[in-house]
């Protein structure tokens, strides 16, 4: 090793190790929020399974947490794409009440009946409590950026068990075509020590099981690629859907309040009478079900349509769970009609749907071999991909920028938000 090679490793130490240092306690903190969230969660959903009425006070729930975000969380209510605008333009540090608000209107959400999800409540609890790191060090916006993404890193791993595609999301979900190479380390081993921590506290993590892997062949390749192209179209589907749903809300309803109010009343009025409590909540017991047994057609489409409503109208939670409970069962109808296993399908649909929605192929195809074994490797990444240029430059997350087109070239930055309006001028 060469002296000038040398100076730099010894250089890198130092901050690398106070990088690492503080990667830790930001997952201290956010993996022990995250278990507290989770099991709050066990807790709200096992209260509205015995106590089915509670869905009659969906929304007056709705207009609480509507009324409550109003009075004191504008300043995060943007939430995930508050992240990701200060990783990418740092600005102001994200305040700390982020993590009370959102633990508690998710919790609220889930216990009266929305179909939301948990993943966004995790990412946005351990983002602000990095931040409050950052804030207390009095950090530098380079040290402040790789932080932000520990925290995510963190949320993401300790709330589904999956400590690789949390570091790897977090560095993949910032932009499309780019991952940011510098917080790679810190962002591992906060993950991992998150996931731990989470575990320490008594977190049980649902496991899922792939029971029949078919031998490999042109026919299996190619009927994988074309669930991951219906699985990209569907994470379309989802992510233009609620962003058109919600903005037409915000059109008509001017009152934020009242915008949860109407759609539980909405929710309530399509569940009750139809009987359709399988398709609120996180739907876990339906999502182990696809992995075994045929299911009805329908209820990647039901589910769909309740989650868009409910995150549109305003409800709190994340989009995640809702995208794997969308995909299992989607890939489930299609397995008789690409003759594949059932639980290979399940499991293709519930990474690649994400995949597609979040443009996020290598973490999603990450998480499939964390949760499901290596085997899957080959398949998933096909699906994750392919699901991924399918899916266009739309997503559920607006703040993400687009750093390399996938089909065109686009203005280096662009935020997925600003696309659109991009478009018109081009025409």
């Amino acid at each position: 090793m060469s002296a000038i090679s040398r100076c730099e490793t010894l250089a890198m130490l130092p901050r690398m190790s106070k990088l690492l240092f503080l990667a830790c306690l930001v997952a201290l903190l956010a993996g022990s929020a995250s278990a507290f969230f989770l099991h709050s969660l066990v807790w709200a959903t096992s209260l509205r399974v015995s106590q089915p009425w509670l869905l009659f006070l969906l929304p007056l729930a709705g207009f609480a947490v509507g009324w409550v975000y109003l009075r004191y969380g504008r300043q995060v209510e943007a939430g995930n794409n508050l992240l990701i605008d200060e990783i990418h333009d740092p600005t102001r540090i994200v305040p700390l009440r982020m993590v009370p608000l959102v633990l508690w209107g998710t919790v609220m959400s889930h216990l009266f009946g929305a179909s939301v999800g948990r993943e966004g409540t995790a990412v946005q609890m351990g983002g602000a409590l990095a931040d409050q790191v950052t804030h207390l060090l009095r950090l530098g916006n380079a040290d402040r950026r790789i932080l932000l993404m520990c925290g995510i890193a963190a949320g993401f791993a300790s709330v589904f068990g999956t400590p690789l595609a949390g570091a790897v999301f977090a560095l993949e979900v910032l932009a499309i075509g780019r991952m940011r190479y510098d917080a790679l380390f810190p962002s591992l081993l906060a993950a991992i020590v998150a996931d731990q921590v989470g575990l320490g506290w008594g977190v049980q993590h649902t496991h899922y099981a792939i029971s029949q892997f078919p031998v490999l062949s042109a026919w299996t390749l190619l009927a994988t690629l074309v669930a991951g192209a219906l699985f990209g179209l569907v994470g379309k589907l989802f992510a233009n859907s609620t962003h058109a749903l919600s903005a037409l809300i915000k059109r008509h309803v001017s009152y934020a309040p009242l915008r949860p109010l109407l759609g539980g009343v909405l929710l309530v009025a399509i569940v009750w009478p139809s009987g359709a409590e399988r398709f609120i909540g996180l739907g876990i017991p339906t999502i182990v079900d696809a992995f075994s047994q045929p299911l009805p057609v329908y209820d990647f489409a039901a589910k769909l349509g309740l989650t868009v409503l409910s995150l549109a109208s305003g409800f709190k939670g994340g989009e995640v769970t809702p995208l794997f409970f969308i995909g299992a069962t989607l890939g489930n109808v299609l397995s008789p009609l690409l003759h594949l296993p059932f639980s290979l399908l399940a499991g293709l649909g519930f990474v690649a749907v994400f995949a597609g929605a979040a443009n996020t192929p290598l973490a999603s195809t990450i998480m499939a071999m964390e949760l499901f074994g290596s085997e899957v490797g080959i398949y998933a990444a096909l699906a994750c991909v392919a699901s991924y240029y399918f899916s266009g430059h739309s997503g559920i997350y607006r703040a993400q920028r687009i750093a390399h087109g996938k089909h065109r070239p686009f203005p280096r930055g662009l935020r997925l938000s600003e696309l659109a309006a991009w478009k018109r001028r081009q025409e």
